[in-house]
Parts: structure tokens; sequence; C-alpha cells
């Protein structure tokens, strides 16, 4: 029967190595010095009987051995690190963190608001939010890194302990701006006329959209493809043509005649989802959830 003995303060120096690439820096943060570092990573490779670094111009670098070994390393130490949250929050929340990950376009109409009023009533927990990418805000989910994801739809994980929750339909419409001329725009195929300020191909919303245009045969040829929002509705602002965007975003500016919406019927609506592991999520982002969007998890 396989029997170990572990020491956890190896495997924290093998993770410093790692995630610095440097002995000498892995030394600094640990206010130890080099030959210390290295003794460890010796004892450690001499238990595995494997071999972890491997030396090159450009320093040190893990070797593939090394490289599974840092995958549960970097998991056991995340779990830990919220294991830590868990026992640092209070049942009053007067301490505490909480991690969001969330385009910055979803952020700027659906997380503010509600970031707000948990702060005004919890101005202690240090919240942090972060924009990514969704394979890489999966990533950094199932590192424990972030607590949950709040995204547009489609979403996938092949983490078995993943949920992904729909929790709201975004209206995309078409918009320009004030000073553009549609007066002779009266169905969709019109659009094929005009400049078109569009997502680019390949996200969820384009390929909607896409869908939409060969239903009615428009052939689009002006087109300007544009990877954020932020920088869509600038384009239209600018009156560059017409663009193609989600309601909320723009709402305001309609409102306030900066910009005119042009209706047509069956416009693609755009899902939102949050996504979390049930068993990490500590009180405070739990809180959240539930009291200011009303999200029972």
């Amino acid at each position: 029967m396989y029997k170990s003995n572990i020491n956890f303060n190896l495997y924290k120096t093998f993770y410093d190595v790692a995630t610095y690439g440097s002995i000498s820096k892995a030394a600094v943060m640990n206010y130890t010095s080099q030959p210390a570092i290295s003794r460890s990573i010796k004892n450690l490779e001499d238990q595995l009987n494997t071999q972890l670094f491997f030396r090159t111009k450009k320093g040190i670098q893990l070797t593939e051995k090394g490289k599974e070994l840092l995958f549960y390393v970097e998991q056991s130490y995340n779990s830990l690190m919220v294991a830590e949250r868990t026992m640092f929050e209070d049942d009053t929340l007067n301490k505490g963190k909480m991690s969001i990950g969330i385009p910055s376009h979803i952020a700027t109409f659906y997380l503010f608001d509600a970031i707000d009023a948990f702060h005004k009533d919890y101005p202690n927990i240090e919240i942090t939010i972060i924009s990514l990418g969704t394979s890489a805000l999966l990533e950094k989910l199932s590192n424990h890194e972030i607590d949950f994801i709040i995204d547009s739809e489609p979403i996938k994980s092949i983490d078995k302990d993943v949920v992904i929750k729909h929790i709201k339909d975004l209206d995309n419409i078409f918009v320009a701006s004030e000073l553009f001329d549609t007066s002779k725009i009266k169905k969709i195929k019109d659009l094929e006329k005009y400049p078109l300020i569009l997502p680019i191909k390949g996200t969820h919303n384009r390929t909607a959209l896409d869908a939409l245009f060969v239903e009615n045969k428009v052939n689009i040829n002006n087109v300007l493809n544009i990877h954020t929002s932020e920088v869509i509705i600038g384009a239209i602002k600018r009156n560059l043509g017409i663009g193609y965007i989600i309601r909320d975003l723009v709402d305001d500016d309609i409102k306030r005649g900066i910009l005119k919406e042009i209706k047509f019927p069956d416009i693609p609506s755009q899902g939102i989802s949050l996504v979390y592991i049930p068993s990490f999520i500590t009180k405070a982002p739990r809180e959240f959830l539930n009291k200011y969007f009303n999200i029972k998890i």
C-alpha cells in the first residue's frame, strides 16, 4: 500500500518556483536563500523519483512531469485559498472578498447598480472584477480564482462541478446616429444599401444575425466589423453607419435623442448566464447573488 507523509512546505516551494519561473525570485519572495530553495526542490524530486525542472538559457522551466504536478498543486493551493476566505469571512460580512468574472460590456449596464448597493451595505468586502474571454474566465473559475461568472450564452464547460444558469435575455437592436438618414429604411432588406457596424464574425451575436440576413435574403457588403461593444457605439456616434448592439448599452442615448432605433421584427435576442461552482461559493458572493441579483443558489 502506498503511504505518504506529505511535506506541504516542499509543495509550496515547488509552486512558487513554478509560478515565478525562477529560484532566485522564489527565494526573495519567501525570505530565504537560493540554496535552501534548491534543496527543497531536490528533496521533492527525490521523494517523487522524478525531475520537475530543467535549466535553459532563458532560466528554469517545468518538465512534463512538473507540469502535471503543477496542475494538481495549483488546484489544491486555490482550494486552500477559498477555505481560508471561508474562515476569514464572518456572519456579518464585516470582512471578506469577492471576485467576479464578467465581460466589460455586460458589466456596464448589469453589474454596477448591484455593486453600488452591496458596497454600501458591506463596505469592508474587497471586490475584484475581471473582464476576459469566456474560456479564460472558465479556467479561472475552475482554479477558484474567481467566485462566479456572468457572461453571454452559449457557455460550455467540461468541468462537471460547474453550474450554468440562465438569468436574463437581452434585446439586440439596430441603431444609428440621430444625424444618420434612415428615412428610406422600411424593411430589413433595405439595410444592404447602407454601411453597417457589426460584431465580428464568429461571435454568437453575429452568427444569429447572419442567419437572420440569410433568412431575409439580405446581402451585406459595406460592413465595419468591430470586436467590442464600446467601440461599436463610438463608431455609431461618429456617424459611420448603422450599428447592431445590445439595447441596454444605448438605451440612455436613445432616450436623450443622441441615437435612434431602427425597428424590425424578429431580431435575435441574447441570453446571459450565471456560472459558478456551488461548493466553492463563500458567504460574500452568495449574499451578493441572492440579495442584490435575486438569484437563488
